[in-house]
């Protein structure tokens, strides 16, 4: 099974979609192993056949042979007719029935039938088009508790963030907003743009244009990691600012400090400087969502580029400078660099002591010449001269 597995699932609430005809769809937030937050959608009729699919695997543990053994949790069947009042409903059965999955064995939670089940496909990732007659209707988990989520630990109630200025969505995927809006965060991608809800709602936004509601700005990485982490450029940039950097494409650099509005710090040999997330990649993995990404929204807006931004609070946190992380990067490769060649130079320097030392005569000093008999006169003392003039 490897290192791969969930370490929680965290029923988020449903959607009521019309195409190709009405149906509802139940929002999970799936936390992987290296911490990453999916959301995916499954229906209900999915989510039932995956569950006799796991019955029929582990026949022992779902109560086939002796009753008593059964540990797979329960799950009722769907109905011929699903309203929204049934959407409902359900949710906290799903909530129950993903916590109690998590804590079967591991042969069972971190089977590969699970895992593929709860990987983000295509449809997940495909949000309405304009050629849609209705858009979804978006119900969240109610923030009370009171359908059992009280009882699940993990990332179950949506972080809540305040627009800093207006925004005007550039595509049918993204969501407008207005300064001072309230939004809730149902994922955050590295990109910088962030899918959020509002209300009925929902769509991308950028991540430079929300502030949390305690705070002026999200918590970064705590410090850069000046080692770095080796990626490839997916598309040429051109620098706009003077701390940013131009590259073009399929050129390797190093990610030093990965920021959450989609602008990181990178290094290319000496060089540091932003550099929008979504234009890089880690070399060997598929560029086909990345592009499509790319194609679809762009690189995100910065902070310092936004006009007319307004924060409810009086002080935003102090972010480091280009000359700082300049100034760390190059103090880092020179100490890596001592370190990989420490044993050589010491070895060199134990040499340089063994050998016998031979002994350099001393320069000596250069005697000037003596100054003539009118000049020696001229630049004595008063004194000096009367007592020459006594002599003679």
């Amino acid at each position: 099974m490897g290192d791969h597995f969930i370490r929680h699932i965290a029923l988020l609430g449903f959607e009521k979609r019309f195409v190709p005809s009405q149906h509802y769809v139940y929002m999970f937030l799936v936390k992987w192993h290296d911490l990453s937050e999916k959301v995916v959608y499954r229906r209900f009729t999915e989510i039932y056949e995956f569950h006799k699919i796991l019955k029929e695997m582990f026949p022992i543990e779902a109560g086939d042979i002796n009753p008593e053994n059964r540990i797979i949790p329960h799950l009722p069947a769907p109905r011929w007719f699903d309203g929204q009042r049934v959407a409902e409903s359900r949710q906290g059965t799903l909530t129950e029935y993903c916590s109690a999955l998590m804590s079967l064995p591991v042969k069972i939670s971190r089977c590969p039938h699970l895992l593929n089940f709860f990987k983000v496909r295509p449809d997940d990732l495909k949000l309405p088009t304009d050629s849609q007659v209705k858009k979804p209707e978006t119900y969240l988990m109610p923030k009370d508790g009171k359908s059992n989520a009280a009882d699940i630990t993990g990332p179950i109630i949506l972080q809540t963030y305040r627009a800093i200025a207006d925004y005007e969505k550039g595509s049918s995927s993204q969501m407008a907003l207005a300064t001072g809006d309230v939004v809730d965060v149902v994922e955050k991608n590295e990109s910088g743009w962030w899918f959020c809800q509002m209300k009925t709602k929902r769509g991308w936004v950028p991540a430079s244009y929300l502030e949390p509601l305690d705070s002026p700005d999200e918590a970064e990485d705590p410090e850069p990691n000046y080692a770095g982490e080796p990626y490839v450029t997916i598309k040429a940039y051109t620098a706009v600012l003077e701390d940013e950097m131009s590259l073009q494409e399929g050129e390797t650099i190093e990610v030093i400090h990965k920021l959450l509005d989609g602008w990181w710090v990178i290094r290319k040999e000496d060089v540091t400087g932003y550099f929008p997330s979504m234009y890089l990649q880690k070399a060997g993995q598929d560029t086909a969502q990345a592009q499509s990404q790319i194609k679809s929204r762009g690189a995100p807006p910065r902070r310092s580029s936004i006009r007319n931004a307004h924060s409810i609070h009086q002080r935003s946190r102090k972010r480091l400078s280009q000359d700082t992380y300049r100034r760390n990067s190059v103090r880092f490769m020179q100490q890596r660099r001592h370190q990989r060649l420490g044993p050589q130079s010491s070895r060199s320097a134990l040499k340089e002591q063994q050998q016998p030392k031979t002994e350099r005569p001393k320069p000596q000093p250069a005697v000037p010449p003596r100054p003539s008999a009118d000049l020696i006169l001229h630049r004595c003392s008063e004194s000096t001269k009367r007592k020459l003039a006594s002599a003679v």
